[in-house]
């Protein structure tokens, strides 16, 4: 099956780690591609710690409005990863903040769509991000929109260590 998690709202990440730490404990073999993600987070190193195999992608800092070159470098090398692990064995990949490269056209999309189309079958693929592609939602087996009612972001909190990152 292909999911996929978007929206505005927090637990689109949260979700797709929670799905691959249950695949994980029943013996299931799992990957973790994330893109736009250069730093080491706690879910990246929480994978490393227990086996989940995890590769993170990403220049530093956010991409707002014009993507730089180092972003599209960072989208090609972990988009190169995310077909090598779906020609192999996994039964899992996670394509976290994939929604977010092709949203700034980092990749190509009908490559992507492309590729889903043919791996789909073979394995369960999540795909996370905010403003998922259309032709992406409408190739999904299921998708589950997080809507952002009310965020403590709003009152001037900033992302905490272990809680957002």
């Amino acid at each position: 099956m292909l999911q996929v998690y978007t929206g505005d709202g927090k637990g689109k990440t949260t979700a797709a780690f929670g799905l691959a730490l249950r695949a994980f404990g029943r013996n299931k073999k799992v990957a973790i591609i994330q893109f736009a993600k250069p730093e080491r987070s706690g879910e990246f190193m929480a994978c490393q710690k227990i086996g989940i195999e995890i590769y993170n992608y990403g220049y530093p800092g956010f991409i707002i409005r014009n993507p730089r070159e180092e972003d599209f470098s960072e989208a090609e090398k972990a988009w190169k990863k995310a077909k090598e692990l779906m020609n192999s064995d996994f039964e899992i990949i996670i394509l976290d903040e994939l929604n977010i490269a092709l949203y700034y056209n980092l990749i190509d999309l009908s490559e992507v769509l492309k590729t889903l189309m043919e791996k789909k079958e073979k394995m369960e693929i999540v795909i996370t991000g905010r403003y998922a592609k259309r032709e992406i939602l409408e190739i999904a087996d299921l998708v589950t929109e997080m809507k952002m009612v009310k965020h403590y972001f709003d009152r001037g909190i900033p992302a905490r260590q272990g809680i957002e990152y």
